[in-house]
């Protein structure tokens, strides 16, 4: 994978702007890190856009999942 300086410093910013702007959103992420997950924990997720359309999706963790989050979230093994 090649990775552009510029664009993981764009990414950090991002991240920081998050942080601040939905502070309840991190805590959950870390809740459900703490918490949830695990091999064949089911995480969901429910879009409803401004007109009323709604998307859902669902996925089963697998161990490779659980190994990724770890990597999102910047746990060691």
């Amino acid at each position: 994978m090649n990775k552009n300086p510029m664009a993981l410093l764009q990414l950090k910013e991002r991240f920081d702007t998050l942080r601040i702007e939905h502070p309840k959103f991190l805590a959950f992420l870390r809740a459900i890190r703490e918490n949830a997950v695990a091999e064949g924990s089911v995480l969901e997720m429910k879009v409803t856009t401004p007109d009323g359309s709604e998307y859902i999706s669902n996925i089963r963790m697998t161990n490779n999942d659980v190994e990724a989050m770890k990597l999102l979230f910047g746990e060691e093994e």
